[in-house]
């Protein structure tokens, strides 16, 4: 067997599933960390009570624990491999 034959049977550590989940927590954790920014004020002498808003306390730190929970879950999810496909 030869090098070319070597890389034309290498496989993906993880499969399709593990990507999709991986994607969709990365985007989670992205969407939790936009809806986190802003509140802020140009004036550092005034207070702007909207950095305790909903969104910022619950909403966005859930987003981003779901985020990374759907990372691990991903990571820990065993792919299907060939072997199993055909039994």
């Amino acid at each position: 067997m030869n090098k070319k034959d070597k890389q034309s049977q290498q496989e993906f550590i993880f499969g399709k599933k593990n990507y999709t989940i991986m994607f969709t927590g990365l985007a989670l954790i992205a969407l939790g960390f936009i809806l986190m920014s802003g509140g802020g004020t140009d004036d550092p002498t005034t207070f702007n009570p909207e950095i305790f808003s909903f969104r910022r306390i619950r909403v966005a730190p859930t987003l981003v624990i779901i985020g990374f929970a759907l990372q691990i879950y991903a990571i820990l999810l065993s792919p299907k491999t060939k072997k199993d496909k055909n039994e």
